[in-house]
């Protein structure tokens, strides 16, 4: 068996690496000619670490990132609505990490290039067409210099992103991304460490919210390369996307500051670390429909190719590292064909899920209904909202993104 990945991001690297360990051979191609440590926070949620720790990267992680120890939402004046540890701190058989992403996909560029050999991830390499026989798939690339290099393997899987160009040529229909009309600003800069380095806030009102965490040990022991994100709706919910050149472009203070003077934070000083960031960017909040169906004979999607989600509840990575563990293993057990109808079957409806929920704030709503309730703040969160509708928010989250607690008895 030889499976073509096309899309050498997490999820595609991932996905190597699990084929690589169950002795499947396979091969990753990456469109970008250079792979750069692009992108800025992300978090990593148990279930998926629970399989890069069946990779044996724990220790890798561990020099690049920060184990989540816990996470609070908040309204706009810093008042907790919500407190939980997280990780191993939470009863999870494994950690959370916080961790750049742009570290993150080199570090597990670095391990399949080391483990796979000669099979290593080949870059400057695009997809522009394939072609589907009974027992096999004939795939063409062009490289970055212009020439095209075929390739034939048992099956192709689509792990390119939410601008997948396999996903274009399964779904030619597929109405494309959606914009909720919510534009972030982030960054990530060497900060002093707050509540003992290894916490996540999510704090905010109906207009504005803050998303702060550490993700990777600082220039001192007193510090921590910080992330943030600030967000708000800039737009009505349907219009269209700014356009793909306007994605990641560098931002500028004065577009967001009456956001940001909103927040009244009394843990950070935000706008002093906002001016003290040196690189601001600026993207919109997109996502893509769900799609009926991801397989079709030797061909499927994964990732963000398959599942694009808004960034609320720490989800995409880590949906597309389960993806990787699903497929790789059903590849595993199975005939090519019905592996991927298995996948499918499996995966498609669980990340679907995901992503309607995150179209309407995932786990971030107790913010929205505490907001809504009492917005000019509180003097106890319980007269505000019942611990069973926080609960039912924070936790029913957890347990549709399958990483839920199971209490014990």
């Amino acid at each position: 068996m030889r499976i073509i990945i096309t899309g050498g991001g997490i999820g595609g690297l991932t996905l190597a690496l699990m084929l690589h360990q169950q002795g499947i051979d396979c091969q990753v191609y990456e469109a970008a000619a250079e792979v750069k440590p692009v992108g800025v926070g992300i978090n990593a949620l148990p279930h998926s670490i629970r399989e890069l720790a069946g990779l044996g990267l724990l220790p890798r992680l561990d020099e690049i990132a920060i184990r989540t120890r816990q996470l609070t939402y908040a309204n706009h004046l810093g008042q907790p609505i919500w407190s939980e540890p997280r990780g191993l701190y939470g009863g999870h058989d494994a950690p959370q990490f916080s961790v750049h992403r742009g570290r993150l996909h080199a570090m597990l560029w670095r391990a399949a290039t080391e483990r796979l050999g000669t099979a290593a991830p080949r870059p400057g390499r695009r997809l522009v067409r394939f072609t589907q026989h009974v027992s096999h798939v004939v795939t063409t690339f062009q490289c970055a210099n212009g020439t095209l290099e075929e390739a034939m393997g048992d099956a192709l899987i689509g792990a390119d992103g939410i601008h997948s160009t396999l996903r274009a040529a399964l779904h030619p229909d597929d109405p494309g991304i959606r914009w909720n009309g919510i534009q972030m600003w982030r960054g990530a800069v060497d900060w002093p460490a707050f509540d003992g380095g290894d916490s996540m806030v999510i704090a905010g009102d109906a207009v504005a919210k803050l998303v702060l965490y550490p993700i990777a040990p600082g220039e001192t022991a007193a510090t921590r390369l910080t992330n943030w994100v600030i967000y708000a709706r800039v737009a009505e919910a349907g219009v269209p996307p700014p356009q793909r050149e306007n994605w990641s472009r560098l931002g500028q203070y004065s577009a967001f500051r009456h956001l940001a003077e909103r927040l009244d934070l009394p843990f950070i000083d935000l706008e002093r670390l906002i001016q003290s960031t040196p690189e601001i960017f600026e993207y919109p909040m997109c996502d893509r429909d769900p799609l009926p169906w991801w397989t079709q004979g030797r061909v499927t999607l994964l990732g963000d190719a398959a599942h694009p989600m808004y960034p609320v509840g720490s989800n995409g990575a880590s949906q597309a590292i389960l993806d990787a563990r699903c497929l790789s293993n059903l590849l595993g057990a199975h005939p090519v064909p019905e592996a991927l109808a298995a996948y499918e079957t499996e995966r498609l409806p669980a990340t679907a899920a995901v992503v309607q929920s995150n179209r309407i704030g995932g786990p971030e709503r107790v913010v929205d209904l505490i907001a809504a309730r009492a917005p000019r703040g509180f003097t106890h969160v319980r007269e505000v909202a019942t611990e069973d509708e926080l609960t039912d928010i924070v936790r029913g989250y957890a347990q549709l993104a399958g990483f839920g607690v199971t209490p014990t008895v």
